[in-house]
């Protein structure tokens, strides 16, 4: 269940799974009549939860934030429906807050998560990625994207809608940066007419080293295994899928927001993992950043050691057996 239109109803249509769609919208930092139409929309969205719950009778809810999950945590709850809701992010915004108190346990992805739960009620699982990025190999993940072996690879990424200012940048020191790398690039769907359009403007030699999409489903793992750097938003994506492949990166937190992806960035830089840039100066301080980290090898290398060290491997299994220990009432299993 989620959002009509959303993301998530496309990646579940493309991985064979039934979808609903529910009613909902945030009710922060907005105007009045804002939050009165979106409070309508979330009272839709639990009699529609409420309707379905009453029919598939679900044993467990498996829930992770935001204003869609408020509604269907509300009707999982009426119906003494045991929740597990997990928190991708390091700091919890208000939607997690409040289905907490929902929640019967709450999975998070760090140690730094615990002090915002009740004692007792947090589990740190890691971060779930995907099982296909396990054992990608850099040579064979090159190969299948075109790129050359023997020289490095800067991925460029700004998450499901791409971030207009990291897009920028790029295209801006476009020439700079192809000079001191390969560059794959998803720009996001939004941004994509205009990037392609960049692209066709540069000379032969560096428009073979310049691999733009808008976006990239199975070929991610490849991208990801594939790179020596990445450039990247902060969304909680990077706490599972950075250090899955020990991959160093220049860190730009969306500045519009709350600061969830701030701490996410701040989390990875403190522990030696990546560097973090604010949006403002992106012109002028990405291409910098970004050769001298390539001229440093070293400094690379201990990125991507320290980076790799925080990987959890099991995160998917571990949040698996929560929900299984949920749906079955194991009382006893919950307690370890």
């Amino acid at each position: 269940m989620g959002g009509p239109g959303s993301v998530e109803e496309r990646l579940a249509g493309r991985a064979g799974l039934r979808f609903v769609g529910v009613p909902a919208g945030g009710v922060h930092g907005l105007a009045p009549w804002q939050v009165a139409w979106n409070l309508i929309k979330l009272a839709r969205g639990f009699l529609a939860a409420l309707r379905l719950g009453r029919r598939e009778r679900p044993q467990a809810l498996f829930v992770t934030g935001g204003y869609a999950s408020v509604p269907v945590a509300l009707a999982a709850w009426a119906l003494r429906a045991p929740i597990l809701l997990y928190l991708p992010d390091i700091e919890p915004g208000l939607a997690v807050r409040f289905i907490a108190r929902l929640a019967t346990r709450v999975a998070v992805t760090t140690e730094d998560s615990r002090p915002f739960f009740p004692t007792g009620k947090a589990v740190v699982t890691g971060y779930p990625v995907r099982p296909e990025f396990v054992g990608l190999v850099r040579a064979s993940a090159r190969e299948g994207l075109g790129l050359r072996a023997d020289e490095p690879v800067v991925l460029v990424l700004g998450g499901s809608h791409g971030a207009r200012s990291i897009n920028r940048a790029v295209t801006e020191g476009l020439e700079g940066l192809l000079e001191e790398a390969q560059v794959v690039h998803v720009s996001g769907e939004l941004d994509w007419p205009w990037v392609a359009e960049r692209a066709e403007r540069l000379g032969t030699e560096l428009r073979s080293r310049y691999h733009p999409y808008a976006y990239l489903h199975e070929e991610m793992g490849m991208a990801l295994a594939a790179a020596d750097l990445a450039v990247s938003r902060a969304g909680a994506s990077i706490l599972g899928e950075l250090p899955c492949f020990g991959l160093p990166a220049v860190l730009v937190p969306y500045p519009h927001a709350w600061r969830y992806q701030r701490v996410n960035a701040e989390w990875l830089a403190a522990r030696g993992a990546a560097v973090v840039l604010e949006d403002g100066r992106l012109s002028e301080a990405l291409l910098p950043t970004v050769r001298g980290l390539l001229a440093n090898p070293g400094r690379l290398a201990e990125m991507r050691k320290r980076s790799r060290a925080l990987a959890r491997p099991d995160a998917a299994a571990r949040l698996a057996e929560c929900l299984r220990t949920l749906a079955t009432g194991d009382a006893e299993e919950m307690e370890r």
